[in-house]
């Protein structure tokens, strides 16, 4: 069976590579307007969809032939994505790219051997030839590369290596090591093992230097040179808190995949929970999707199992030893007392070793 992994790198372009870099960017952005005002100009005349290709507009615009076609080529089909997901309904209308708010990206694919990495040191692209590569992860000899998308961040260039691998997972069918995660807003999880993620939550950790960052930036002239400078440092603390949180969930959730068989989590509506309760900082901080959707990656390459439950099933307020389900239980109710059976426990805490139990009966352990 085949499969995607993406790899991700940091390049250092000499300054004639970082010139036509960021030439591509232009171009890029440039033709994805293009497209986009076009087809949107001609579906308000005549209410069909037409997309012109980038080709077209290189007799007219000659600065399109110095940079990579197949980074433009791209532009043309993220432009058809975004027009389809629209008529579908799973997005907002696309918008124009802005030079100055939008990211810096462009993607470009892989033709006879065009993109490959030389000496473990150098990462060859079309028309930017051997850039110097911190190639710090090796990519397997039998991934075959598949596409390149090179972003600027903060003045820092990366690379995400998209590759295609064929590989047949054996499936873990061990009914031993079974854990279940209970979602908490404060240490990212509570496990049926009674462990805690004790997430650091570094938004929470550099909030004051951020908000005095912003203050100064208030202060000063909208759009001066000033202002740029300000806002690149406050997009640099938050480049810094995001990679932060990167790292530990990674860590993390490596650690858990190895360890453990199968995990249970809840299919929760976190951003809808986020809303409804006033804790957009706090969910936002411990990144809780991201550290699912690497859970389930890292799992499935090894064969083991991730499953989410229903999110009505009432894992906070089911007892974990007799099974008795409360009416009630308030947000502010920290510990579980059952009228039952008797025993007190940790509300996440039981809400975990519920989240494993109803697991195991649909997995079938």
């Amino acid at each position: 069976m085949k499969y995607n992994l993406a790899f991700k790198y940091r390049i250092y372009p000499n300054k004639e590579q970082e010139l036509l870099i960021n030439k591509t960017f232009g171009c890029v952005r440039f033709v994805y307007n293009t497209i986009l005002y076009t087809a949107n100009k001609f579906y308000e005349e005549t209410g069909k969809n037409k997309i012109i290709t980038p080709a077209s507009l290189k007799s007219e615009n000659q600065f399109l032939k110095e940079v990579d076609s197949l980074a433009l080529s791209n532009a043309q089909l993220n432009v058809k994505r975004s027009f389809t997901n629209f008529f579908q309904k799973r997005a907002k209308f696309p918008k124009f790219k802005s030079k100055k708010k939008s990211v810096k990206s462009y993607t470009t694919n892989c033709v006879n051997n065009s993109i490959r990495i030389e000496e473990n040191k150098y990462l060859v692209l079309p028309k930017l030839k051997r850039i110097k590569l911190k190639y710090h992860r090796e990519i397997p000899k039998n991934y075959r590369i598949k596409s390149v998308t090179l972003t600027n961040s903060n003045g820092n260039y990366y690379v995400s290596i998209l590759t295609e691998f064929e590989k047949e997972i054996q499936k873990v069918t061990s009914n031993d090591k079974v854990i279940g995660l209970d979602f908490s807003m404060s240490e990212l999880f509570v496990s049926s093992e009674n462990q805690r993620a004790d997430y650091p939550r570094y938004f929470r950790m550099l909030e004051e230097e951020l908000k005095k960052l912003q203050k100064s930036l208030s202060r000063k002239v909208k759009f001066s040179k000033n202002w740029y400078k300000q806002k690149m440092k406050i997009s640099k603390l938050h480049e810094y808190i995001k990679n932060c949180r990167r790292d530990f969930l990674h860590k993390l959730s490596k650690k858990l995949s190895e360890t453990y068989n199968a995990v249970v989590v809840e299919d929760l509506n976190i951003r809808g929970m986020s809303q409804a309760l006033n804790f957009g900082k706090s969910v936002g901080d411990n990144g809780w999707g991201m550290f699912l959707r690497m859970l389930e990656y890292k799992l499935m390459f090894l064969g083991k199992q991730f499953l989410k439950i229903d999110k009505w099933f009432p894992s906070s307020k089911t007892c974990s030893r007799c099974g008795n389900v409360k009416d009630e239980l308030k947000l502010s109710e920290r510990s579980y007392k059952c009228e039952c059976c008797g025993i007190e426990i940790d509300r996440d805490y039981n809400a975990a070793l519920n989240i494993k139990n109803i697991g195991k009966e649909i997995l079938k352990y």
